[in-house]
């Protein structure tokens, strides 16, 4: 191996799983191979055959592998991680989330006889799914029928986890997915908990699933289909599954229609695009840029405190917060409302093809205007991390986390219930305090209202008021924006609360709980800033109902939020989580 080659495999950080840490005085003598792509990128193979790294073409790390022999004689793959655009590392463990269900079929006439495919006939007639599908997601070892009649079904999902270290040994769960055999790449796979993705998961990880289904299909190509029980198809699905495959359609036409029909999904064939995005990461400028046959697609800052990426702007002139990216004659200008970045392309990069659309204005008000002048500067790190992560064990599920359970309920109600729909409709004054994790939920955008947020955690809160934006300069509201005002919750929510709203939502903080007088003095506040008819949501311990009866507010509901639908359907991903005792809430 020359000494490039083994400069890549020996840098600090490109290898740290064990097996191939180990493995390297062998791969140093012989031992592997190396292929060096039309794109300069690096793909290192171990002595199985099987690629342990991906790098870009100056050495920089993309992906890790490490595999070890399955029981046929082939190889399993074991672990994996890969580097995100803004420098984060994320793992992926197969098989890293195990669900497991005991049935009781001694009642049963003739249950000695039963055998794996019985029990997969039974599960499709539970789910409403064909026996193909829970043949395909179901091992012989996932459905087991014992002495005693007791039948076990497993269900086996795979895991990505946050390694803040860049290592395992500080993983911390945030996304699962159906269980794909990477062995043999045959579907594009279903993520649950997708919106705890950290940004870029989905990108970086199906580079990877491209980069080894072209190791296994060297030769002709193999059609993947989307499966999964069930699945989800959405927009976002189709455009990430289209940057590495493009779709057929049974019999031609747009197969996007027959994509986004959940039972028909399944029936678009993916096939490989011959160019597929590929990644460069500039260590001196600390960017990360994707170009897909030429065109820049994205480039993202590793110490941009927006916490986003810059992209071209569509065809209609929209650029997410207005961040855009133009390119012109090997020159790559980056766009952040009035401000201009202006940066040469490396080398590495190949030739570049210019922008074909012109570089939009502007907007009179931006996305930072939302959070006017005395906003914090947000850490970058905080900024790109700034998601909701669940437990997979049965630890509590933090104070953040817990708010997205009851702001999906309350927006169902809402929808649902004519009564409650109407406090909405005619509310002009709007509050939201402490509810970082799902603010977007408690922002109504059918007609202009005057909101006040009450913010803790500055990340949320710039990320709702990035996605606020965006929904008003796609509806061409963006003049809207004036009405809101984002503001610390300490030192201005005495402040805050002087003020009459016709609607309230408030969390109250985990560690207030315990605290009566605390519990008395919040209720108060909202006795006296409610509007006489107003509405007001507050998530709280149940103690909190004495304090709000006190106070001459009635209660309309009282529901614990553990038995929430929206909660309940949370556990059918992660069945093992808790929430915080007595977390209750009140209308």
């Amino acid at each position: 191996m020359d000494s490039t080659l083994l400069e890549v495999l020996q840098r600090p950080g490109n290898l740290v799983f064990a097996a191939n840490r180990s493995s390297l005085p062998d791969l140093s003598t012989g031992g592997g191979s190396a292929v060096r792509q039309d794109s300069g990128h690096l793909i290192m193979y171990g002595a199985q055959g099987r690629r342990i790294l991906a790098t870009d073409p100056d050495g920089n790390p993309l992906h890790e592998c490490e595999w070890s022999l399955s029981a046929d004689g082939g190889a399993s793959l074991t672990r994996a991680r890969f580097l995100l655009d803004w420098g984060q590392w994320v793992g992926l463990k197969p098989g890293g989330t195990v669900r497991s269900t005991t049935l009781d079929l001694s009642s049963k006439p003739g249950w000695e006889r039963l055998r794996a495919d019985d029990l997969r006939r039974m599960a499709s007639q539970a789910m409403g799914v064909p026996l193909d599908e829970v043949r395909f997601f179901y091992s012989d070892e996932d459905l087991v029928v014992g002495p005693l009649g007791q039948a076990t079904i497993r269900h086996r999902k795979d895991a990505f986890y946050v390694l803040d270290d860049g290592t395992f040994a500080t993983a911390r769960f945030m996304a699962c997915m159906g269980a794909m055999h990477w062995g043999r790449i045959d579907c594009l796979p279903v993520v649950e908990l997708f919106q705890s993705l950290l940004p870029g998961t989905g990108s970086a990880a199906f580079e990877l699933i491209r980069g080894l289904y072209d190791d296994q299909n060297p030769k002709e190509p193999l059609p993947l289909r989307y499966r999964g029980i069930p699945t989800y198809p959405s927009e976002a699905a189709y455009r990430l599954f289209s940057a590495f495959f493009f779709p057929r359609a049974q019999g031609g036409g747009d197969p996007f229609p027959l994509f986004m029909e959940a039972a028909r999904s399944h029936e678009v064939t993916w096939w490989p695009d011959p160019r597929p995005p590929r990644r460069y990461f500039d260590s001196e400028r600390r960017l990360c840029v994707t170009i897909k046959d030429g065109e820049v697609q994205k480039a993202t800052s590793a110490d941009d405190s927006a916490g986003l990426s810059f992209t071209g702007a569509s065809q209609t002139g929209f650029a997410p917060c207005g961040r855009q990216l133009h390119v012109e004659a090997d020159v790559l200008e980056l766009h952040d409302g009035e401000k201009r970045i202006r940066m040469p392309a490396r080398p590495a990069w190949g030739k570049l093809l210019d922008s074909t659309h012109e570089a939009v204005p502007a907007h009179s008000i931006g996305w930072r205007s939302l959070l006017g002048e005395a906003f914090p500067q947000v850490a970058p790190a905080a900024a790109f991390s700034a998601v909701l992560l669940y437990p997979e064990d049965g630890t509590e599920i933090e104070e953040r986390a817990s708010q997205s359970f009851v702001a999906d309920h309350i927006q169902d109600s809402f929808e649902q219930d004519p009564q409650l729909g109407r406090y909405v409709a005619r509310a002009g004054r709007v509050l939201v305090d402490n509810l970082d994790g799902a603010l977007g939920s408690y922002l109504h955008l059918d007609r202009p209202r005057q909101y006040t947020v009450l913010y803790q955690k500055a990340a949320f809160a710039q990320k709702a008021a990035q996605g606020l934006w965006n929904q008003l300069a796609r509806s061409g509201r963006l003049d809207w924006a004036r009405e809101f005002t984002f503001l610390p919750a300490e030192g201005f929510r005495t402040k805050a609360y002087e003020q009459a709203y016709d609607l309230i939502y408030v969390g109250v903080p985990f560690s207030q709980f315990d605290q009566e007088p605390a519990l008395s003095a919040l209720a108060k506040l909202v006795a006296r800033a409610l509007t006489s008819g107003g509405l007001s949501s507050v998530v709280g311990p149940a103690a909190m109902a004495k304090a709000l009866q006190a106070h001459q507010l009635r209660l309309l509901q009282t529901l614990a939020v553990e038995d929430l639908p929206t909660f309940r359907m949370h556990l059918t991903i992660l069945p093992h989580a808790r929430l915080k005792p007595g977390l209750t809430l009140f209308l």
